[in-house]
Formats: structure tokens, sequence, C-alpha cells
């Protein structure tokens, strides 16, 4: 693993760029992945979001500021590729009325080759799907991913006062979601 000073001097180097590009690529692809495919739920859909980070990263790499770390760069790239899509699919879905559009999510991941959790996990990631964006993202970037409120904050311009409330709020939906499809 290359430490993110030499990676960034590869990625401003001209001549070891594309070098560069390839190690940031299989250093940060499966977190980048398992970020995103927990706020779009399928796998499909995460590859391509993944793909679009990277090329958006590879199209940008000129303004890459050194002010904040490569990683908060790229996620950065990632939150706004999935917000994105979220936005697109929330259109397309209004417009559809198709029978597979109004399938729970639980059962359309567990029909999913790539997915391999329990009927609980289907539920916790059917009812994180039932968020807000923004509560959606917070949710996944602090219970999934783990990530302090302060490098949230840096990473989706947001007060960490507004981001730990989001997280609050979106934690009593989750809980409220999964209690009453358990009982019922």
């Amino acid at each position: 693993m290359t430490d993110e000073k030499n990676l960034i001097r590869m990625l401003s180097t001209p001549q070891e760029r594309r070098k560069g590009f390839e190690v940031m690529v299989r250093q940060y692809s499966e977190k980048l992945y398992w970020m995103i495919r927990r706020v779009v739920i399928s796998h499909d859909d995460a590859d391509d979001i993944l793909q679009n980070t990277f090329l958006k990263a590879w199209n940008r790499l000129d303004d890459f500021r050194h002010d904040s770390r490569l990683s908060t760069w790229l996620y950065r790239i990632a939150v706004n590729e999935s917000i994105d899509f979220l936005r697109r699919a929330k259109v397309r879905q209004a417009l559809s009325v198709d029978e597979e559009a109004a399938a729970g999510v639980a059962n359309q991941l567990q029909a999913d080759p790539y997915f391999d959790g329990n009927h609980l996990q289907a539920l916790l990631t059917e009812a994180v799907s039932q968020l807000p964006e923004v509560q959606r993202m917070v949710f996944s970037l602090r219970y999934y991913e783990e990530m302090k409120y302060s490098e949230m904050s840096e990473l989706l311009h947001t007060s960490q006062g507004s981001l730990k409330a989001s997280y609050h709020i979106a934690v009593g939906k989750v809980r409220e979601f999964i209690s009453s499809h358990e009982r019922g």
C-alpha cells in the first residue's frame, strides 16, 4: 500500500500519473465500492458509480487541491455521484409503474446473487433505502464506514451538529422500520 504523500506525488508527475492512478484505483476501489453499495443497494449500480467516480477523478486530477486528503477528495466525488444517481433514480421511479419498482428493497436484495446476508440485514438495507438522501448518506458513512463526524463535515460541507442530528433521526427511523416489519 502506497502512502498518500507518495501517491499524490505520483499523480502530480506526468511520467508517473498513469501508474499512480492505477495504484489509487487498487487502494481505494473496495472501500469506495462498499460505501456506494450501501447507499444505492444494487451491485451493478454501485459498479457503475464507482467507474464514474474514478473517471471523474482521472479527468479532474489537476483540480485536486492538496488542502484535503486524497481519500476525502475521492469520497466526495463518490458521494456526489451516489446522490446524483439517487436523484435520477427517484425521477425514473416516479415515472415508472412497473411492479419491480414497487417491490420491496429487501426482496430485491435477497434475489441479488451478490447479496449474502440474512433477512435482518436485508431489512436494515431496506430501512436505510427509505431514508431521505442526506440521512441515508450520513447513516451509511457513520454506521457502515465508522467515519468520524469531523471527516463527514469536511466531506459533506455540513456542520458536525447537523450531521449528528441527521444520524440520530436516521437511527430512529431505521429502528422504527425494522421493529414494524418484525412485528407484522
